[in-house]
């Protein structure tokens, strides 16, 4: 273990040591000359004899002790430990470890929890309980965390059911190596069948363009195209797509709840207005609104950002990072272009409900997290308030009054 300081410059308080030494040099016992008529002309200059010498040492001692643990409280004192390595297993809910103990070789690791605060577990072959429905969407999330508060070298094992629910859309990135273990004989976390459609609901959309700039509205059209066939079945025809996208002009009132506004330039009121009272807007790269200066990226690809969006009001204003067009958005060309196009749309976007637990293994890539410093100042405070009630005792003392 190694003791550090915060504040090195703290330490100059230790000058404060000379205060007790000079004072109890002062007010030392002090020898006056008593004038006495009979022994007046034995010496005509008596020089009583100076001693420079301290009284109560204790007392001067406690005092120099409390004012040096003072300064070094001032200097904010850090101890740099071992951490504590001891190899780590969490248990996913769902898994029932009764009988994975006897070959497991983890019987010295400690066992926990992979639920909200990471309980112990005080019988390792218990049957990890099911966690709340809250906390099922934050399953990446809590090895995410446990990563982040583990030791760098600390060995980790994760023990999880087959299918896994409550999981990100991507693997999760820690910073070690995780023994990620899958137990063949535990069940998912809830019951009922797997589900099998985890697409995102099939929109309406409604889509304002400029004359002058046309070119995105065939690649709307042929997504709703796309989500015609997607929910009826069988080909799609130019009908098909005019019954999921419709066109509108600078005469049609804005009706459904969600819209495509192709118009650059500065966003209306009465778009601004539908927006906020419970419509779902996507504007073009060129349209202007103040609301979305800094709003998160809530669509991605390879090639980066394609899409921002925040709350406005009951609804949400998104907009488009490049123009609709190939080369600004080669999205357009890719076969799943419908389906991301429906899921921006979604009230929220899809999270896979049910994952294949072997192929979300975590990855290994994330910045390791130093090992924070154990601070010695509680622990210090206490004990400088302990020696202040003794200094109070010695130097008001029964004794130090007798003595007087």
């Amino acid at each position: 273990m190694t003791l550090s300081l915060m504040l090195p410059l703290g330490l100059a308080a230790l000058a404060s040591l000379l205060l007790p030494v000079l004072v109890h040099l002062a007010r030392r016992s002090e020898q006056r000359v008593v004038v006495f008529a009979a022994l007046r002309w034995l010496q005509a200059k008596p020089q009583p004899r100076r001693k420079h010498r301290l009284d109560e040492t204790p007392l001067l001692l406690l005092r120099l002790l409390m004012l040096a643990a003072l300064a070094l409280l001032i200097a904010e004192p850090v101890l740099f430990g071992r951490p504590d390595r001891t190899p780590r297993v969490l248990v996913a809910p769902g898994v029932d470890v009764t009988s994975f103990l006897r070959d497991s070789g983890l019987t010295d690791a400690r066992w926990q929890r992979l639920a909200p605060g990471f309980p112990t577990m005080d019988d390792a072959g218990a049957k990890v309980p099911e966690l709340p429905a809250p906390d099922q969407a934050s399953l990446s999330s809590l090895l995410r965390e446990f990563d982040a508060s583990l030791p760098a070298g600390t060995p980790l094992t994760v023990l999880v059911p087959p299918v896994i629910t409550g999981a990100d859309a991507e693997r999760p990135v820690l910073s070690r190596t995780v023994d990620w273990r899958v137990v063949p004989d535990a069940v998912p976390p809830s019951t009922g069948q797997v589900a099998t459609d985890t697409r995102a609901p099939i929109p309406t959309l409604m889509v304002r363009y400029a004359p002058e700039h046309p070119e995105g509205l065939k690649y709307l059209r042929a997504a709703g195209a796309a989500w015609q066939v997607a929910r009826g079945g069988g080909s799609a025809g130019e009908d098909d797509a005019e019954a999921a996208v419709t066109v509108a002009t600078d005469s049609t009132p804005l009706a459904g709840s969600r819209l495509a506004w192709l118009v650059p330039g500065p966003l209306p009121d009465a778009v601004r207005q539908w927006v906020a009272g419970g419509g779902d807007a996507l504007l073009a790269a060129g349209a202007i609104a103040p609301e979305l200066a800094g709003a998160p990226v809530i669509w991605r690809d390879a090639t980066g950002p394609l899409a921002r969006g925040t709350r406005l009001g009951s609804g949400r204003l998104m907009r488009l990072e490049h123009e609709l067009s190939p080369a600004g958005m080669p999205m357009l060309l890719e076969p799943d272009f419908p389906e991301h196009l429906a899921a921006l749309f979604a009230e929220a976007p899809p999270q896979p409900a049910w994952l294949d637990a072997k192929a979300h293994a975590p990855r290994v890539g994330a910045t390791p997290y130093p090992d924070a410093p154990r601070p010695l100042a509680p622990p210090l405070a206490g004990l400088i308030a302990l020696m202040f009630l003794v200094e109070r005792w010695m130097a008001n003392g029964p004794r130090r009054r007798t003595a007087a």
